[in-house]
């Protein structure tokens, strides 16, 4: 009531003044107006065939010499679309979209274009980590797994099998689903979802 007021009362002396009342006074119209026009400048000359071009597909460069081409179902859901991984020396390496595959048809949501982020991703965990005194330390997988099953089984003793959550992520496959569920399951609860219904 008293915020509707003092903006009439505002409006009402701004108009008695002649002068317009915008819902932002830091940016008035005529300023919105100019920074538009250079938006639609700075656009059309990117546009221009001096700063881009047609793709080419002939220069699509191999450094990976004498890799194989392996097709390969993504395992991030139950649709099962295509891909092509290229393997380096054992390595994958590289992965495009299988063009002909037929539930796919060429194509990839989010999850699966970055499926080889689990592969090649320098921000990938390659063994566990706890945070001591404030910094992150590298741990044993003896010591990780000791630590959090001890806790595990004092919450379960102290307040039953319910008083744990689980909690799927969408970067796990859906063979690990599977196991988070089973896992769940012998645990003695049903408190188990995904994130994506989060």
């Amino acid at each position: 009531m008293a915020i509707s007021r003092i903006r009439k009362s505002a409006g009402d002396s701004a108009v008695g003044a002649g002068r317009r009342v915008t819902l932002n006074p830091k940016v008035a119209r005529r300023s919105f107006l100019k920074i538009s026009a250079a938006t639609a400048a700075l656009t059309g000359v990117a546009m221009t065939s001096k700063m881009t071009r047609k793709a080419n597909a002939a220069e699509k460069k191999s450094p990976y010499a004498g890799s194989t081409k392996v097709r390969t179902i993504c395992t991030y859901c139950a649709v099962g679309c295509g891909i092509e991984a290229e393997v380096h020396n054992g390595v994958w390496v590289r992965q495009e979209i299988a063009a002909d595959h037929p539930v796919s048809r060429g194509g990839h949501c989010c999850k699966g274009a970055g499926a080889i982020d689990m592969v090649t991703s320098p921000k990938r965990m390659k063994n566990p980590m706890k945070k001591v005194n404030g910094k992150w330390t590298n741990i044993t997988w003896d010591q990780a797994i000791t630590e959090i099953g001890d806790k595990l089984l004092a919450i379960r003793e102290k307040d039953g099998p319910d008083a744990l959550h689980f909690n799927g992520s969408a970067k796990v496959s859906t063979e690990m689903a599977y196991q988070q569920r089973k896992f769940a399951a012998f645990w003695g609860s049903n408190n188990i979802d995904h994130q994506a219904r989060i």
